[in-house]
């Protein structure tokens, strides 16, 4: 079998590339060939069968030439008219079976979700495609708005949890970090203003009236970057935040399971990979309320600073850590499964 993902690839880490490196790893795994056509603006040197193409018209040679049985389009977030044109692209190329991964939990409750009908452009576009992959159930019913057959539908949770920690140390500044604040709190994902994560500098100040021990660990990167390292300098507590920037996903994995709190604080989110991966190796998770969190999370209201110190002080008070293990490789094989029914 081979099959050619379209969509981002790390860094940085967010939900959707850790899904398309866990299938493409779970892919090779088994003997098939996996390829991934990377679809930001992120630009590296073509290698290991991930490709960065310039532009528009590159993609398109790439996915018309390229060897591949399979062509799996990863979808997160709102849907502009570019990518509508490449779904099209991709589930009309001759001699290609064509799947969609739609990521985006906020989407259905979006405006844009829920004007979805079979009549509109989107609707005509998805039902093109041989097989779409809903990461939950709401996502699938919109689908069925849109027109497509129940039939196409596959509702698989996106995630690929390892059995424990990597067993490797964490990286220099980070375990540095960790060496001198006996609480650590950690951020993982994008530097963009749907995480709220100005909310987590003001909590961690907050928090320092009774622990002053705390400190916050932020990794990732994006478009906040120089926008959140101003507002870190201005505080007085500025030597107590670490932004750490872009991090392998092992030693992510590592600072996980050691850090006191995991935080997702969102304005508009899915079902983050980050946050199950948390509960798995066993790290309290707060998280805001989206509709859709796994068991375990402990839940504040979206933009309530009061809600979320309230929460983060009880979850340190109980001192409680719970490994929560879920299926490993189960939403892997449901994926190949999928492919091997084209």
């Amino acid at each position: 079998m081979r099959v050619l993902q379209l969509g981002p690839f790390p860094p940085p880490h967010g939900g959707v590339q850790t899904n398309i490196v866990a299938i493409r790893d779970y892919l090779r795994s088994k003997g098939h060939v996996a390829g991934v056509v990377n679809i930001t603006r992120n630009r590296r040197e073509n290698a290991d069968e991930v490709y960065y193409p310039k532009s528009a018209g590159e993609t398109l040679r790439l996915i018309a030439t390229l060897p591949y049985d399979i062509l799996h389009l990863h979808i997160g977030g709102t849907v502009p008219p570019r990518l509508l044109a490449l779904a099209l692209a991709c589930s009309w190329m001759p001699g290609r079976k064509s799947v969609l991964s739609f990521h985006s939990g906020g989407y259905p409750s979006s405006p844009e979700g829920q004007s979805a009908a079979a009549n509109t452009l989107r609707g005509f576009v998805f039902r093109q495609f041989d097989r779409i992959i809903a990461v939950n159930q709401e996502i699938a019913d919109l689908f069925q708005r849109f027109g497509v057959s129940q039939d196409r539908v596959r509702v698989i949770e996106p995630h690929a949890l390892p059995a424990t920690a990597p067993d490797i140390p964490l990286p220099e500044r980070m375990a540095a970090f960790f060496a001198s604040h006996r609480l650590v709190l950690l951020s993982v994902g994008l530097l963009e203003p749907e995480y709220d994560l100005p909310s987590q500098i003001r909590l961690l100040g907050r928090l320092r009236e009774k622990y002053p021990d705390a400190g916050l660990l932020m990794i990732g990167s994006g478009s906040l970057d120089a926008e959140l390292r101003s507002l870190i300098a201005a505080q007085p507590y500025s030597a107590d935040i670490l932004l750490y920037g872009d991090s392998p996903h092992a030693a992510t994995l590592r600072a996980i399971a050691e850090c006191t709190v995991f935080l997702r604080t969102t304005l508009y989110d899915g079902d983050a990979v980050s946050v199950r991966e948390a509960l798995h190796l066993g790290a309290p998770v707060i998280a805001t309320d989206n509709g859709m969190r796994p068991e375990g999370v402990y839940l504040t209201p979206i933009s309530d600073a009061d809600g979320l110190l309230a929460t983060t002080l009880a979850v340190l008070n109980s001192g409680k850590r719970t490994i929560n293990r879920q299926a490993g490789d189960k939403n892997m094989q449901a994926v190949l499964d999928l492919y091997a029914e084209l």
